[in-house]
């Protein structure tokens, strides 16, 4: 089975997740909201699809993620160790359908990096928690979709820019990352897949 990686564009936010297709909680500022339609027309036309859906290969979706230009969301400059850098591509959120698949959250950062780097980004950058030792992954990636846990993003190699208490502004760079054709991305997909699932209960004789 093959798991599939699309672009989130005004034309497939129906097939993300509910709870996803009318937020504009990034799109916005204290005060001052925005129409979803109006925000979409705007990054597509300067940036193109504005996140992915991560589906596997019945078409179900697993997860889906948001990035772009740091200046298509205003709401960064309003949180802890805010503001996103002008010349980064900003990961805001991501929603997993199901807690149990960590490995979801691996694939769609992937994704997200060799998009920004194929699109000529310089760097990434997201809003780092550090959570306490032993917190459950249900907390970690289930419950707040737009911080992610820090250690989980030093593994990719991000770096803190500027830290507020436990939030941080992080940032990986893209400089020296090579884009990987397609079928070397499926496979790395995979193996990240395989290596973080759970390993199988034993069954009794």
């Amino acid at each position: 089975m093959v798991d599939r990686v699309g672009g989130l564009t005004g034309a497939t936010l129906q097939t993300a997740p509910s709870v996803c297709q009318a937020c504009v909680w990034w799109q916005s500022s204290a005060g001052r909201d925005v129409a979803k339609e109006r925000w979409i027309g705007r990054a597509e036309e300067d940036w193109g699809a504005w996140g992915t859906i991560y589906y596997d290969d019945d078409r179900r979706v697993l997860g889906s993620m948001q990035y772009g230009p740091a200046s298509l969301f205003p709401r960064a400059a309003e949180l802890p160790a805010g503001p996103a850098s002008a010349d980064a591509v900003l990961v805001t959120c991501a929603y997993l359908v199901d807690p149990a698949k960590p490995w979801v959250m691996q694939s769609l950062f992937l994704a997200a990096m060799a998009d920004a780097r194929q699109k000529g980004a310089t760097a990434l950058e997201t809003f780092a928690y550090r959570y306490p030792e032993g917190e459950s992954t249900y907390e970690r990636f289930h419950v707040h979709r737009t911080v992610f846990p820090r250690d989980f993003l030093s593994d990719f190699g991000f770096l803190t820019v500027r830290a507020a208490g436990r939030v941080e502004l992080v940032r990986l760079e893209l400089g020296g990352l090579q884009a990987a054709p397609e079928p070397a991305r499926v496979g790395l997909l995979r193996r990240v897949r395989e290596a973080l699932a759970p390993a199988p209960v034993p069954q009794r004789p």
